[in-house]
């Protein structure tokens, strides 16, 4: 709880800090509710209160005076009206926020448990490519997300940017378009519970300038990059040698496992286990040794290493950048 609510106080995980065309647009129409909804509450304990301090004048049976018959009338068409209004400034809101240019980049986000995959489309097949937990966008250009689940209900939410909408198994991917106003890190979680560790299922948004956005896109679709040292090869060679192929790819190399996240840029993410602890040497190691102790109930398994190969496998894995 410490921790979401210095997420909250930082603003990187606030719908009342809208970063975006349509966080900001849902943030207006929360403020209208909101303001309606005030003062709707104070009149009517402005009205109970001035009904408390009358004088209790004598009831006649089965009578209603014209005062009060107008009195309810009045309260009635106005309540109407404002439910009418509140539900035309919805309908226009949700038709601003669909109405956004048709260029847009194209990523598929897909839910597992409890992590998400991340694809970059593209019109050549060769300049795919995936990662994990984490999305790069340019600012001020709108990205239609792709969304659809593997097993169980989720949720993308990201509330600087836009709203929640739910990821169905079974059903065709669901599209979400949002827009970056203003560069910044961004944080998003699964908003419908989807098991153990519902909890532990973020992701982070990072907003970079056009120029920036290229460089990374022509930096990940790079495959992973030789090892360098002695100790990177013998921890290339350790983990080619144990199951983490069997379920992780690292491009350039024989790893092409599809049931666990892209490993080929592993060394730039903020995070480890979506989120779960930041992506620093010691949270590695004890990633690696016993992820069922940082996160119970994840896919990944305990792995057992030999005396001496821990050490080269978090060098090799820290430089794949």
């Amino acid at each position: 709880m410490m921790l979401f609510a210095s997420l909250l106080a930082s603003g990187i995980q606030s719908a009342l800090e809208p970063a975006g065309m349509q966080a900001d647009r849902i943030g207006r129409l929360w403020n209208l509710f909101l303001g309606v909804s005030v003062v709707v509450w104070v009149l009517v304990m402005l009205f109970l209160v001035a009904a408390l301090l009358r004088r209790r004048p004598e009831i006649i049976p089965n009578s209603t005076s014209p005062r009060v018959r107008m009195a309810v009338s009045i309260a009635t068409g106005l309540t109407v009206l404002t439910l009418f209004g509140l539900l035309t400034a919805s309908i226009f809101t949700s038709r601003s926020i669909a109405d956004v240019p048709d260029r847009a980049i194209q990523i598929a986000v897909i839910g597992r448990q409890w992590w998400w995959q991340v694809e970059y489309d593209d019109v050549d097949k060769s300049k795919r490519f995936v990662t994990a937990n984490e999305l790069t966008i340019p600012v001020g250009v709108p990205v239609t997300l792709h969304l659809r689940s593997t097993d169980v209900i989720h949720s993308f939410w990201v509330p600087n940017l836009h709203g929640k909408r739910d990821l169905i198994p079974g059903k065709p991917a669901t599209t979400l378009t949002l827009r970056a106003d203003r560069p910044g890190v961004y944080r998003g979680q699964c908003a419908e519970f989807c098991g153990y560790q519902h909890a532990n299922m973020s992701f982070w948004v990072t907003a970079v300038p056009m120029a920036e956005y290229a460089r990374w896109v022509d930096a990940s679709r790079m495959p992973s990059k030789a090892p360098s040292t002695p100790k990177q090869r013998k921890g290339q060679e350790v983990f080619m040698n144990s199951p983490c192929p069997l379920c992780h790819t690292i491009q350039g190399t024989p790893a092409n496992g599809k049931t666990a996240p892209d490993l080929t840029h592993f060394a730039s993410r903020r995070s480890i286990a979506a989120g779960t602890v930041p992506n620093r040497r010691g949270f590695l190691g004890g990633w690696i040794l016993d992820a069922q102790h940082i996160k119970p109930g994840s896919q990944m398994p305990s792995m057992t290493l030999e005396q001496g190969e821990l050490e080269p496998l978090i060098d090799y894995l820290e430089s794949l950048r």
